[in-house]
C-alpha cells in the first residue's frame, strides 16, 4: 500500500488572505501528488491552513474562519481523490480560556475520502509546547486519540510534541493500530530528535508511522525568534524500516508498506503478552 507525507513552507495566515490561499494551493497540490502516486493515505503538517496563531486575538475569527474554510477543503479533496487524508487545524476553544489563553484547540482531523470524506478521527492535541507558550493560545486536548477503522486500515494519531510522550501511543499498541499518523511543525534543531522519535515510536508501538513536517522559516514563541523546518517527513514501518524521508522538498514523500505488517510484527515480537502489567500497576500506585 502505497502512502504520503506531505510538506511545504505553511504561510502563516494571521490578517494575510494571499498566505491563507497559498497554503490552500499548496496543500491542495501536495494531495493531488499522492493521490497521482497511488497513496492510499496522505497527511498534512500541523496546522498546515493557517500556522500558529499570534498571543494578540484580534484575528482569531478570521483564522477560524480559514480553518473552517481548510477543513472543508480537505474533505473535498480526500472524495475528489479518494484517499484518506489527515492534517491539523485550529479549532476555537469557547468558553475554555481567558482571553489571550485557551482560545484554541490544535484538532487532528482524519477524512476518510472513499466514506464519503467522513471524519472518522477528530483528536485534541493534549500535549502543549510550553518554550514557545503554546499554552498561551492553545486549550489542552483531554481525551487520549482513539483508533478506528478506516479505507486504509486501522488508524490512530497524534501531533508533533506527542511524539515525547510514549505512554499517549501504548494505548494504540494496546488497540493493534496498523497505522499512526502525525502531524508536525518541529524545528530543524532538533532534527535528531524528530527521527529518533518518529522511529521509536513506530518500533515500539508496532504500527507504522507516517509523521509529516512542513518546510520553511517563521517567527514563534514570546521571542518570536525564526525557526527552521527541515522538510524532513518520514514513513517508518512497524519494524523500523524508513520507507520515505523528506529532504526538504515541497510535495509528497511516499512508503510503500505491507499492510498486514503490523499484524505480523506483533505475532513475531509479543510485546503486549510479555508486558508485566502487574509491575507497572504497582509502579503506579507506589513509585520508587
Amino acid at each position: 500500500m502505497q502512502v504520503a507525507a506531505l510538506q511545504f513552507d505553511v504561510q502563516r495566515a494571521a490578517t494575510d488572505t494571499r498566505a491563507h490561499l497559498a497554503n490552500l494551493a499548496a496543500a491542495r497540490a501536495a494531495v493531488l501528488a499522492a493521490a497521482e502516486g497511488g497513496a492510499r493515505i496522505a497527511v498534512l503538517p500541523e496546522l498546515w491552513s493557517t500556522s500558529f496563531p499570534s498571543a494578540d486575538a484580534g484575528a482569531d475569527q478570521l483564522l477560524a474562519d480559514a480553518a473552517e474554510e481548510a477543513a472543508v477543503c480537505a474533505k473535498s479533496w480526500a472524495v475528489e481523490f479518494g484517499i484518506v487524508l489527515a492534517g491539523s487545524f485550529l479549532a476555537p476553544a469557547d468558553g475554555l480560556g481567558r482571553a489571550g489563553a485557551g482560545r484554541f484547540f490544535n484538532r487532528l482531523l482524519i477524512h476518510d475520502g472513499p466514506a464519503g470524506g467522513e471524519v472518522v478521527l477528530a483528536y485534541d492535541k493534549v500535549h502543549l509546547f510550553s518554550p514557545t507558550a503554546e499554552h498561551e493560545v492553545f486549550a489542552a486536548g483531554n481525551d487520549l486519540p482513539g483508533v478506528v477503522d478506516c479505507s486504509a486500515g486501522r488508524i490512530s494519531g497524534a501531533i508533533c510534541y506527542d511524539l515525547r510522550f510514549p505512554e499517549l501511543f501504548l494505548p494504540m499498541r494496546h488497540a493493534e493500530a496498523d497505522l499512526v499518523v502525525v502531524p508536525a511543525q518541529w524545528a530543524g534543531a532538533r532534527a535528531t530528535h524528530w527521527k529518533a522519535l518518529v522511529l521509536g515510536r513506530a518500533v515500539e508501538g508496532q504500527f507504522t508511522v507516517i509523521a509529516s513536517n512542513r518546510t520553511g522559516e517563521e517567527p514563534l514563541g514570546q521571542r518570536g525568534r525564526t525557526v527552521a523546518f527541515p522538510g524532513n517527513s518520514l514513513v517508518v514501518s512497524a519494524t523500523g524500516e524508513v520507507l520515505g524521508e523528506g529532504e526538504g522538498e515541497c510535495g509528497a514523500i511516499f512508503g510503500l508498506l505491507d499492510p498486514d505488517l503490523a499484524k505480523k510484527q506483533r505475532v513475531r515480537v509479543p510485546v503486549g503478552k510479555d508486558r508485566r502489567e502487574e509491575l507497572y500497576a504497582k509502579w503506579k500506585k507506589s513509585p520508587p
